[in-house]
């Protein structure tokens, strides 16, 4: 083919490319317009998960074609379970509604969790605002300053919880498996923000999860030094927590060392998955990822979330999409030692 065959065929493909973008903005458009779309949070209003989905939808509706209304609605239960069950098995597939729960039930899922309906491969993924740092905080009340005066505690430390499948029970009985850290797990409660209280209330002694939600939630125990950070849980330390150790350090053997590597996926960049009902159109899907990613670089939203200790590190929809399908690799060994811990026992 000539140069100008060459040219006059890439200006066709282009064309095409165009026309073909501009048609699916105009139904998208046109589907949206006037419509509200749901946000389905799996936890408590106060938490984390709460936080940033609020803060998402106030900015979501002007990055959809059509700029739909935006509303949020909070389905607590079983750890966000319910939501998750919810939008897999009863929401619309219309691209309509947008689900927030814990990402580490389709771990349970996949380790036979019957209780889990779901199935990782086929929702739809929009993103995530930012990996999970997962830490553990204690109380000055616990009289626990140190992961040493922890593992030395002659008593089992209190740590909250609200149900199998999420950071708050999964990570502290992984630790206390591949650490020997004493640890009593008191579980049911709606969401973290409840747990924080509890804390506080001296019910228990503390709790594990995100840093990034600890961050904006809990800032007053924390400034105080009324709630402490005492171990990471994660493979490398966040830039804020240098002076905190990380439970890798206190790993003995490899299975200690593989349990920890676990909580560094689905409890850390999977964490806080934003999700569809399998069964959405396709380009429904495509246009809200899109909107999602825009979403959460939109300047007014990164200006609140900065004033709000909300980070943001955005991930993609595609790439969560593939991080859910690897769960579904795991190792028999692996998957086996797993269900042993993680799995509600009949």
């Amino acid at each position: 083919m000539s140069k100008k065959g060459i040219y006059l065929h890439l200006v066709v493909i282009i064309g095409l490319a165009l026309i073909l973008g501009s048609s699916v903005l105009a139904r998208a458009e046109e589907f949206y317009q006037g419509k509200t779309v749901r946000f389905v949070v799996g936890f408590s209003p106060g938490g984390g998960f709460d936080t940033y989905t609020r803060m998402i939808a106030r900015h979501f509706g002007k990055h959809v074609p059509g700029n739909p209304t935006t509303v949020v609605e909070n389905k607590t239960g079983a750890g966000s379970l319910v939501a998750a069950n919810y939008i897999y098995n009863q929401a619309e597939p219309d691209g309509l509604t947008i689900g927030n729960w814990i990402g580490p039930l389709v771990l349970q899922q996949v380790l036979g969790n019957k209780a889990a309906k779901l199935d990782g491969r086929k929702f739809g993924w929009l993103g995530v605002p930012t990996p999970d740092s997962g830490v553990c905080v204690l109380t000055q009340a616990s009289g626990i300053k140190t992961v040493e005066d922890w593992f030395a505690s002659k008593r089992p430390i209190k740590i909250g919880g609200t149900a199998p499948g999420s950071t708050t029970d999964d990570v502290p009985k992984l630790i206390k498996v591949a650490l020997g850290l004493p640890i009593q797990m008191v579980e049911g409660y709606s969401g973290t923000s409840k747990i924080r209280l509890a804390a506080e209330s001296g019910e228990i002694d503390g709790g594990c999860w995100a840093w990034e939600s600890i961050k904006p939630t809990w800032a007053k125990g924390i400034e105080s030094g009324q709630a402490r950070v005492v171990i990471q849980t994660m493979l490398q330390s966040h830039p804020e927590l240098k002076h905190v150790p990380l439970a890798s350090k206190y790993a003995k053997t490899e299975e200690a060392r593989e349990l920890l590597n676990v909580v560094n996926g689905p409890y850390g960049v999977l964490a806080r998955p934003y999700s569809i009902p399998p069964g959405t159109p396709k380009e429904r899907l495509e246009v809200l990822q899109k909107a999602f990613m825009e979403t959460l670089k939109d300047s007014e939203l990164q200006a609140e979330a900065k004033k709000a200790k909300l980070e943001i590190k955005p991930v993609d929809g595609p790439t969560v999409a593939k991080l859910m399908a690897d769960l579904y690799n795991l190792k028999a060994a692996t998957k086996e030692k797993l269900k042993e811990i993680v799995i509600p026992k009949k």
